[in-house]
């Protein structure tokens, strides 16, 4: 499908000048854009490489001067990212025409709204409901009891465990599972791990008990609310009695492992390597950098942000930045690892200071 320049201004909210009438199939790196392209020049440093390229049309950053680079048309984007995810919303070309192709293995009690896709080997479980205009692609598996809102695009291999409920617009990326079994278990008698924290881990261990590790069985499935997005695989477990929960609009990467009965807030980010232990509560808009790691049973505030690889170990507070093992405030954070960097030289100092 291809585009007008006027199409994708009007698309982008941004405004167009030079010749609207300009006609784009894709969009491209300045220096790779051919003629059919839109170039992505949202910044100055851009410049030079749209003279290495072909684009007639760009999308550009303010103040730029597209016709001395050349360009017939251009789109002015103030704030690039957001343009770009504008952009790539309208040139995605994703969409499959509704249909349930015959080796999909629906089951009679499923209801399947109206304008859906289900693909090859698909398999849609006893009493799920499926949202008009949903899309389930090749082998994925929706189980017995699942809710989908409208618009659900759940990709190849991804897999619904039994009742989770999503609103509206849910996206799941290939293999993600979303209502496995949390890792609960449990021994006959206390465990040396369920005493180690107590005793500082002085305590022994009695080799006469039972190790044998019973399964606490999840029942309390997982509920995602509306325009939640799932990464590949990336899994979110269910809960043991209480459902496990995923704010509207949060969006969780690749890779991520979220605990049962975690309880994630409204337009939260879980960067990839993302770990939840279980029963976390995460308030919303908070931003969790990859590799993050907390702890079970902590709550962390709302608008908080965890900067990459730090691992949490007791609550944050709401608004707080924080950083490191164990995470503390980023500005401490920052203190004492300068601090930490000038011990060798400290030490070096009062050595000379002795001898």
């Amino acid at each position: 499908m291809d585009y007008t320049l006027s199409d994708i201004a009007k698309a982008l909210g941004a405004e167009l000048v030079g010749d609207g009438a300009v006609r784009v199939t894709g969009a491209a790196e300045p220096a790779q854009a051919g003629p059919m392209d839109l170039a992505l020049a949202m910044s100055p440093r851009y410049a030079e490489a749209l003279g290495q390229g072909r684009a007639r049309a760009a999308l550009v950053w303010p103040e730029a001067d597209w016709q001395a680079m050349g360009l017939e048309g251009a789109v002015i984007a103030p704030r690039g990212r957001l343009a770009m995810a504008r952009l790539t919303q309208l040139l995605d070309a994703a969409d499959v025409a509704p249909g349930i192709h015959p080796s999909a293995v629906i089951d009679p009690s499923a209801e399947i709204g109206a304008d859906v896709f289900i693909g090859p080997l698909a398999v849609i479980g006893a009493g799920a409901v499926i949202g008009a205009g949903a899309r389930i692609m090749a082998q994925a598996s929706i189980g017995p009891g699942v809710r989908l809102g409208e618009g659900a695009l759940i990709h190849s291999g991804a897999r619904l465990g039994r009742n989770v409920v999503a609103g509206a617009r849910l996206i799941v990326q290939p293999n993600a599972v979303i209502g496995g079994d949390g890792f609960s278990f449990v021994t006959e008698d206390a465990s040396h791990v369920e005493t180690a924290r107590a005793e500082l881990g002085q305590g022994t261990v009695s080799e006469e008990s039972d190790p044998t590790w019973h399964r606490i069985h999840s029942l309390g499935s997982v509920i995602l609310g509306d325009d939640v997005e799932i990464g590949a695989c990336a899994t979110v477990d269910a809960g043991t009695i209480r459902p496990t929960r995923v704010g509207n609009g949060s969006k969780i990467d690749n890779l991520v492992q979220v605990g049962h009965n975690c309880v994630i807030g409204d337009h939260c980010l879980l960067c990839g390597h993302v770990g939840l232990a279980g029963s976390v509560t995460i308030g919303d808009r908070s931003v969790l950098g990859g590799k993050v790691g907390v702890s079970d049973n902590l709550t962390i505030g709302a608008d908080v942000v965890l900067t990459g690889g730090s691992i949490v170990l007791s609550n944050v507070p709401a608004g707080r930045v924080m950083m490191g093992y164990p995470a503390t405030k980023i500005d401490s954070q920052v203190e004492s690892y300068k601090a930490l960097r000038r011990l060798p030289r400290i030490l070096r100092d009062l050595a000379k200071q002795k001898g």
